[in-house]
């Protein structure tokens, strides 16, 4: 059993920013990740390029330099990196908390490797971790992925991409300018008004000019190993097909919060009970950081709104001491 004074859940920027905070004051803190540093940047398309401009995306006032007006996900990866080694910052990485439970005023917590007991446990753990699956016949098959990296693998292939958030735009586009014949399958009747907005003109002007074929208000309905089959407006249509992206978005790990006793609402959004203005959640001692605590709305929080949770939180321990 390894003991420590606050024990947080999550490598990201929004735990890399609670584990300063601890450090500033000289507390006694774990960071456990289950992946890479910054695992969900980690994961990200090669060559993806933020919404935010970088000095938005810093923490704890520790410059962000970039040599684009936007930086890229190879700047980010290297900021968050410096950030944790220029600071000592303790964090194990390739470590993954399976359950937590309170007893006596102690957080007894599990992990893959070993057993912890915490005072105070802060959860950010993002939520790239847990698609949303399309639930249709087909969806296992080896040439359907949830996650896009790059476009090579997909040149000179029919490829179907289905839905029109920022990550969908971004790998159609790739893709096609790689030289794969894309195909994008949207259910609602237009671009994600989200998408950003000097890619979102190319976008419809690539549809437009018929280079990307786009079904609007339409389902995939079955995914055979050779075809792919769509409910459209104007009837079922099947389609040649070799792989499917389908970039229908992630979900926080809802089982984990509630195994944890956080009070999920039961409206559908399942949105995390917390106190705002310390991230406190229902559990005392329990705080959530970050996307998380968006539920299934998670545009609502990120890096750059939500920097501001490491030092509600901390300031709510550091008023709570002995308590």
């Amino acid at each position: 059993m390894t003991q420590t004074d606050i024990l947080i859940i999550g490598a990201g920027p929004i735990g890399i920013a609670c584990a300063l905070e601890c450090e500033k004051r000289g507390w006694n803190y774990i960071v456990l990740e289950k992946g890479a540093l910054t695992n969900s940047l980690f994961n990200y398309p090669l060559n993806m390029t933020f919404f935010s401009t970088s000095e938005r995306l810093e923490i704890d006032n520790i410059p962000f330099i970039s040599n684009n007006p936007k930086p890229n996900r190879d700047e980010a990866l290297e900021y968050y990196r410096r950030v944790a080694t220029s600071n000592t910052l303790n964090i194990n990485l390739y470590e993954e908390v399976t359950a937590i439970q309170k007893q006596n005023n102690q957080f007894q917590v599990t992990s893959n490797k070993t057993n912890y007991s915490a005072k105070k446990v802060v959860i950010a753990t993002g939520f790239y971790d847990i698609p949303k699956l399309l639930n249709v016949p087909g969806e296992s098959l080896p040439k359907v992925s949830h996650y896009y990296k790059e476009a090579h693998p997909f040149s000179m292939q029919d490829v179907i991409v289905v839905g029109a958030s920022n990550s969908a735009v971004d790998a159609a586009l790739e893709i096609w300018r790689k030289g794969g014949n894309v195909t994008m399958v949207v259910r609602k009747g237009a671009i994600g008004e989200r998408v950003k907005y000097w890619v979102r003109p190319d976008i419809i002007n690539r549809i437009e000019e018929g280079s990307i074929k786009a079904y609007f208000n339409s389902e995939i309905k079955e995914i055979t190993p050779h075809q792919v089959i769509i409910s459209t407006p104007k009837g079922t249509e099947t389609i040649a097909n070799d792989y499917v992206v389908a970039l229908t978005g992630y979900q926080p790990n809802f089982q984990f919060l509630e195994q944890a006793g956080v009070t999920l609402s039961n409206d559908g959004n399942f949105f995390p009970q917390y106190n705002p203005d310390t991230m406190e959640s229902n559990v005392q001692g329990l705080y959530l950081a970050g996307v998380i605590c968006g539920g299934t709305e998670t545009h609502k929080w990120f890096i750059e709104n939500s920097r501001v949770h490491a030092k509600l939180i901390a300031e709510h321990i550091a008023n709570n001491i002995g308590k």
